[in-house]
Order: C-alpha cells, then structure tokens, then sequence
C-alpha cells in the first residue's frame, strides 16, 4: 500500500476490520494525514499515533467536539438540533455529564453484580443447550441490552428494538442495518436526526413517551434521574437537551460491550493458546479485559474540529479543519504496544485508549462495559473446553463502528461443568 492508496472514508478499505496496513504506514510515514472527501464536505486531518490521540482527546479548548463527533458537516441549525453530550465541551458538558455519573461510578456498577452473573448464567445454559448458533445474537447482543433496559427501568420484551434502534443509527452505513443509508439522497430528509437515522424518530417517542409517565416520580432509573435532575450548571434540560441523551443512551448503552465481546471471543477461538492461559486460570480475566477492549477497538474513531490554527508533525492544522482521532490505530501503535498485532492475555499496563483514555470525553459507561466482559468471559471459561466458529464472522460496514454482525459457533462444553 502507498500513502496515495489510502482513503479512510472507503468503506471497502474497512471490509476486512480495522486496516492495519494504511494505519501501520500512516503512523510511520504521515501521523497526521490529509484524507480528500468526495461527497461535498471539505476533507480531514487524520491523527494515528497513540500519543497524538491522547494530546488531540484532552485537549477541548484546541480540539472541540461542539461540531459534531464524525464526519459529518451540519449548519448551525442542525448542530443545535442534534447536539448531545458527546457533542458539547466545557461546562455544559461536565453539567450533562454530571446528571447520571454517579449511576455509572464503580460503587453503583458494581450493585448489577449479581444481576448480571445470574442473566449470564441463564444466557448460557441456554446457549450450550443449542450447542451451535449466531453468537451475536444469542450471547454479545442479548446480555448488555438487557442490563441497559434493567437501567432504563423498561419490559425485557423491548429489547428487540432497542438493539434495532441502535444498530439502525451507528451502522447507518450498513445496508442489513439502515433502512436509509449515510450519504443517500433519501438521508438529506433526516439530517435534524442522529446519524441521519429515521429510528432516531421511534428513540425520542419511546423516550418521551418514559418521560411522562415518570416526571416528578422518585424512581431511581435512568430516566427519572434525568428528567427530574437540574443540571448543576442551573440550566434545565430542553426537550431537545432530553431526546439527544436517551438516544445516546441506547447506543453507547450497547455498541462498545457487544461488539467488544464478539470480537473477544472471535480471538480466543483463533487463538487456543490464549483460551488455555485463562482457562487455567481465570484471575487472569479482569487484567485480560483491557487487552480485549485494545484488540476490538469496537469505536474506531471521534472527530474533532480546530478552534484555532495548530502545528503538529510539521503542518499547520488550520481553525475549522476536522481532526479525527482514530482509536483504533493508537491501540496498535508500535511505539506503545510491544507486538501490537499479537492477541496477549497477558499483555500487562494495556494503555489503550478505546474509552477514550481519560479526557473530558472519557466513557460514561467504562466501568459497566468491564464487568459485563469480564462476567461474560469469565462464565464461558467455567462451561466450555473451547469455542469453535463455523464461518467468518460478518463485519458491519462502517469506519466508526468496528463490529461483528453475525458469528456462527460451535461450543464445546467442559465435561467438568455441570449447571448449579
């Protein structure tokens, strides 16, 4: 591959997974690259290496997310229309981010402990009932949804759509996905939408629809703390304000714990020596989860957009430019990661930066995608000898998601196992 072949808008460059090869050249050749766009929008500085993501991630006031966190360029109109936290800076940001923080602490996480190793369980002991199946579908999509929906407060039986809702928004690229996909003529209706996605339209109803039944309530769950919580800025949340949070809830809620699941799993199915490192011994696990977030890099990237003119490696950033900050090429930087490119359970000191590693943008929701890997992962160590995948796993197509769509398996239940 040469420096003129790389496009990070081609999808196809994206069909195989993350692409090692344009981000290896890029970190070495060109760490910060100017990527042309073809459909109207004025092109971006591509930022790769590890340390770049980093400086670029925690620095707002240079680097800010207020115009939106992909590529995409809206008027102001719509920026204001579609901006959610992940789309503000400063105090207003620490304000909403504020409002459910303490529901996602370590303390109030670690109170779905049980919930979760009993829903896993469950999840499982069905699964290897069936012995061959679509992972996806049964395990990485079904257990996180359902701890989301304990937190919203809402049926089981709603499930379903929510994991519809939010695969038809951050896979808006995705034909299986999107009923309107990113870019088409049809889109243009929808550009007041997140992701320009028509199930944003069901998100807000059903979010509304929540609201009203608990507005002045006591309840603890996530939506009653939103809807009847001030801001600590003083400032109350706008309907506008209320629709972008819960849909940003019922994406970030799922996509980064699944996706990060699947492709965990996929890799220590390839990898046997790795499933036998932890299957002797499964203290290993939680020091393992953050090699398995930095291996699936299930969000690939964050745009930025300059507030001022900025030098880095030698060019000149200019106010306005876009800067896209790619996770998932600073989890493979050489210069971090000894053997980037090899899966190691016992990788120690993983600093990736799939969460964001510690900005102002740090995930909301780390600690509750930790433990739901570590319990899912650990559970399927104690009841299988091995996992076996019966095909290649199917990849969503995006270049901001880095998801796995369909993973037929086949388990192999430890003969030792026996369900309680």
């Amino acid at each position: 591959m040469k420096l003129e072949d790389i496009d990070l808008t081609d999808l196809d460059q994206f069909s195989g997974g993350i692409p090692h090869e344009a981000f290896k050249l890029l970190r070495a050749e060109e760490p910060l690259f100017w990527n042309d766009e073809t459909d109207g929008n004025k092109g971006f500085w591509s930022v790769t290496r590890h340390a770049d993501v980093w400086a670029v991630d925690k620095d707002p006031e240079t680097f800010s997310s207020a115009q939106q966190n992909t590529l995409e360029e809206l008027d102001e109109e719509n920026l204001i229309i579609r901006r959610s936290m992940i789309d503000t800076d400063g105090a207003r940001h620490w304000a909403l981010r504020r409002l459910l923080m303490r529901e996602f602490s370590p303390r109030a996480v670690a109170k779905y402990s049980e919930f979760l190793h009993a829903l896993t369980a469950s999840a499982l002991d069905e699964a290897i009932a069936l012995r061959e199946f679509d992972f996806v579908e049964q395990v990485s999509a079904d257990i996180p949804i359902r701890v989301l929906a304990r937190m919203l407060d809402v049926p089981i039986d709603d499930t379903d759509k929510l994991i519809d809702w939010g695969n038809q928004m951050i896979a808006n690229s995705d034909p299986d996905y999107a009923d309107v996909l990113a870019g088409s003529e049809e889109s243009e209706k929808y550009k007041h939408l997140p992701f320009r996605s028509p199930a944003a339209l069901e998100v807000f109803e059903y979010g509304f629809r929540l609201a009203a039944q608990r507005k002045g309530g006591n309840g603890t769950d996530l939506v009653s703390k939103l809807i009847n919580t001030t801001p600590s800025d003083g400032i109350p949340l706008s309907d506008l304000d209320y629709q972008n949070y819960f849909a940003l809830l019922i994406i970030a809620g799922n996509e980064t714990t699944r996706h990060t699941i699947s492709h965990t799993v996929k890799a220590l199915a390839q990898h046997p020596d790795q499933w036998a490192i932890l299957k002797k011994d499964p203290s290993l696990v939680p020091n393992a989860v953050e090699e398995f977030l930095r291996w699936a890099s299930p969000i690939q990237y964050f745009r930025r957009t300059a507030t001022r003119d900025v030098e880095l490696h030698g060019k000149t950033i200019k106010k306005d430019d876009k800067v896209v900050i790619w996770f998932s090429s600073g989890n493979y930087d050489e210069r971090v990661f000894d053997n980037p490119y090899e899966f190691n359970v016992l990788r120690q000191d993983v600093d990736h930066v799939s969460f964001g590693k510690g900005g102002p943008h740090f995930c909301l929701g780390n600690q509750l995608a930790r433990l739901e890997i570590r319990i899912v992962i650990a559970a399927l160590l104690e009841r299988l000898e091995s996992i076996e995948l019966l095909a290649e796993p199917s990849l969503v197509r995006a270049n901001l998601v880095h998801g796995i769509k369909k993973m037929p398996v086949r388990l192999h239940p430890d003969p030792s196992y026996s369900p309680a």
